[in-house]
């Protein structure tokens, strides 16, 4: 490849550095949406049995154009994981209550 090509090939591509903290990832079993008329907010929350009290783990804000990708291609990816591992079942009822009922006992 000239130098010519291979200059504006390496000028359109972007350089992401993940860190180790990062990559290790936040579980979530809730997420909280909001909006206004410029932004989306997503909450990422952890709540576990018997822990009356959770916080915020994440939080992401995005434009509504940013928002609207995200959603198509979350729709995306669900379908091509459907396609290779079966239909994802979804509860009618959330399977984890919000309030999780007396504190266990040791």
């Amino acid at each position: 490849m000239s130098d010519e090509k291979k200059h504006k090939a390496e000028k359109g591509k972007i350089n992401i550095e993940l860190d180790d903290t990062v990559a290790e990832g936040t579980y979530s079993n809730l997420a909280i949406i909001n909006h206004s008329v410029s932004e989306f907010v997503v909450d990422f929350v952890n709540i576990m049995p018997g822990r009356p009290k959770s916080k915020v783990k994440s939080r992401i804000i995005l434009t509504p154009q940013h928002a609207k990708r995200l959603l198509k291609a979350l729709g995306d990816n669900i379908h091509k994981f459907e396609q290779a591992h079966g239909e994802i079942r979804d509860y009618e009822k959330s399977p984890v209550p919000l309030n999780f009922g007396p504190t266990g006992q040791a």
